[in-house]
């Protein structure tokens, strides 16, 4: 009986934790990314992508400055979605090419397609940075493991490590971790 009061307890905690850092600072995020966006709305989407990303914290009452935690998970989701504007960009430059030589795809493909890309982005945005720069680098710029490792500064087996790092967390995430047991 005792381990659920202090499971509860800890639920209440984490609850009024979040419920304290929610109302202290949602404001401040909602208009500190209006400035920066211009947009009020894409700055209310964001604000609240970067509470969604705070539910899924083990200990948040462990932040010791709510602003600047916030302003940098912020600052991330920027990031991710100018990445994920970028890879669109990519692609439906790649189709417009490929609709001049062969007719105009099919508008499905082209939507299942953002799909795919929009997942693959989300796979890699809780990846480490090194390691996500290094399979986008390979990937989408081509680059072999000895030229990205030059631009990365470390030695090309490191490169390796991080795309297989990749490559076994999208495994995970698309068959489950028990797939690869």
């Amino acid at each position: 009986m005792h381990e659920f009061s202090v499971a509860g307890d800890d639920l209440h905690r984490r609850q009024q934790t979040l419920t304290a850092l929610y109302s202290d600072h949602h404001s401040w995020l909602h208009g500190w990314l209006r400035k920066k966006l211009g947009c009020s709305q894409r700055a209310a989407d964001l604000a609240h992508d970067a509470f969604i990303r705070v539910l899924t914290l083990a200990e948040p009452h462990n932040i010791k400055e709510p602003r600047a935690f916030l302003a940098t998970m912020a600052g991330r989701l920027l990031i991710d979605g100018a990445r994920r504007r970028r890879i669109e960009a990519a692609y439906l430059e790649a189709l417009a090419i490929s609709a001049h030589d062969a007719g105009m795809p099919d508008p499905e493909a082209i939507h299942v397609a953002l799909q795919a890309l929009e997942r693959i982005a989300e796979m890699l945005a809780g990846l480490p940075a090194k390691s996500r720069e290094a399979f986008l680098l390979s990937r989408l710029d081509g680059l072999t493991y000895s030229e990205i490792a030059i631009r990365q500064n470390v030695h090309a087996s490191t490169v390796k490590n991080h795309i297989a790092s990749v490559l076994v967390h999208c495994y995970k995430t698309l068959h489950g971790s028990e797939a690869l047991a």
